[in-house]
């Protein structure tokens, strides 16, 4: 429920608002002046102004512009006796959420509250969401001591200022997006949106609607026109996942989008502008796919005006350690646990493995070890088999290997992560519809 304050110097209005709203479950606090709704303003704190424009001394107008200016949290809604286009348009611009037009009826004044009360509790969740995102560990710096990655980053943040168009390439769990939202916030940017689209994710003939948007009718299941991702990253960036797996017929538009900033809805001819600095990341080798003729050059070329190779984690093995204490530390607070340090087998077993999965598959596997441990440290029993079990290597036992063994191996290794059907075939590197029919032939 809602604090509400009422501010009309009709006795009858306030009254009847008073005794319905408190029966609703709301608190509310009346004023009949504009003065002393300034007054009762200053030592509380309101969800919700109902405020009358027609008010002795100050108006309602100036009461609005106030509550705008200072207690920008407290949403208003305008009463009115002279209800008419202008006064909506009017009380819209100095800040108010809605108009009433007297005389009015209580399932009015109760739905326009639900409206308010609902979008703000939609505002919290987004708020609880993004300090939770704020709070992921590295969700704000790309943690290494490799001299490769760290000159890496350091050329990286020397091009994030200017608008150059970013190619990352690596593999999956690499942390490819969060460099590519790291140079959004070190760029001039960084108040605008970050808005990612996975290529990936999407059936060939939605990521152009995804992407572009679409016009109503356009297609069965098109019930009204729709703003697509390019539009919504208007003034901020535009992040283009596995940029690798855009179909052709799509490339030609996205070589507009990049080179003049320029696209259509799908089922509108209208040409829109966009400002918005593109980057994009991949996994696939683009100039192999180049060669075959399965992306096209010239786009390429665009996309790859910097050229970022994020390597993988074996071959940066000194940032194992200093990403292992970093997740064991947050993942031990996140889970009400204990663990502060681990033995000599952990650290061997951390050590040695392969990680295809790269940082990903390591806070995974940690995540699951500060769970299962009971005290302060790790043993290698609390990490997943994969990463202790000598006999998972189709080396480590002298015996070779057939190679659908090794690849019914790989695939069981990797879909152990428990992660989606999509990022487990992304991490493969195959398609999800090749790895379900993989998983059906090794009954995995």
């Amino acid at each position: 429920m809602s604090h509400i304050l009422v501010v009309d110097d009709d006795p009858h209005i306030v009254r009847t608002l008073e005794i319905m709203l408190v029966d609703d479950g709301h608190q509310v606090t009346c004023a009949a002046s504009g003065e002393e709704a300034l007054e009762k303003l200053k030592p509380d704190w309101f969800d919700i102004a109902l405020v009358d424009l027609q008010l002795p001394g100050i108006d309602g107008a100036d009461v609005l512009r106030s509550i705008r200016d200072n207690y920008p949290e407290t949403q208003t809604i305008i009463i009115t006796a002279h209800g008419s286009v202008e006064t909506a348009v009017q009380a819209m611009k100095e800040g108010a959420y809605d108009y009433l037009t007297k005389p009015f009826l209580p399932d009015q004044v109760r739905h326009r509250i639900l409206q308010i009360e609902r979008i703000m509790r939609l505002q919290g969740e987004v708020v609880g969401l993004r300090n939770r995102i704020d709070s992921l560990p590295f969700s704000k710096k790309f943690i290494s001591r490799n001299p490769q990655t760290l000159r890496l980053l350091e050329m990286t943040m020397s091009i994030a200022s200017t608008e150059a168009t970013v190619l990352i390439n690596g593999e999956s769990g690499t942390g490819k997006t969060l460099l590519a939202k790291l140079i959004h916030d070190s760029s001039h940017r960084a108040s605008g949106p970050f808005v990612t689209v996975d290529c990936t994710s999407f059936q060939e003939s939605l990521l152009e609607s995804e992407l572009f948007g679409h016009k109503k009718g356009t297609f069965t299941g098109a019930v009204a026109d729709k703003v697509g991702k390019v539009e919504t990253a208007d003034g901020g960036t535009l992040f283009l996942d596995e940029v690798g797996e855009v179909p052709s017929h799509l490339q030609g538009k996205l070589l507009r989008l990049v080179e003049e900033k320029i696209f259509e809805r799908l089922g509108d001819p209208t040409a829109r502008n966009v400002d918005t600095r593109i980057i994009a990341a991949t996994n696939r080798e683009l100039p192999e796919m180049v060669k075959e003729k399965t992306f096209r050059e010239d786009l390429y070329y665009r996309l790859n005006v910097v050229d970022v190779i994020l390597p993988a984690l074996r071959s940066r093995s000194e940032d194992i350690p200093l990403l292992a204490g970093e997740f064991i530390a947050w993942f031990s607070k996140s889970h009400g646990r204990h663990v502060t340090e681990w033995d000599n087998e952990v650290e061997r077993a951390l050590m040695t493995y392969s990680w295809p999965g790269n940082v990903r598959e390591l806070a995974n596997a940690l995540e699951r070890a500060v769970l299962i441990c009971p005290g302060r440290i790790l043993h290698k029993e609390h990490l997943p088999a994969r990463l202790v079990d000598k006999t998972t290597d189709a080396y480590s036992s002298g015996v070779l290997l057939s190679l659908a063994e090794v690849e019914e191996r790989h695939i069981r290794e990797v879909t152990a992560l428990n992660l989606s059907q999509e990022e487990t075939a992304k991490m493969l590197g195959i398609d999800p519809s090749t790895l379900w029919r993989k998983r059906k032939k090794y009954n995995i």
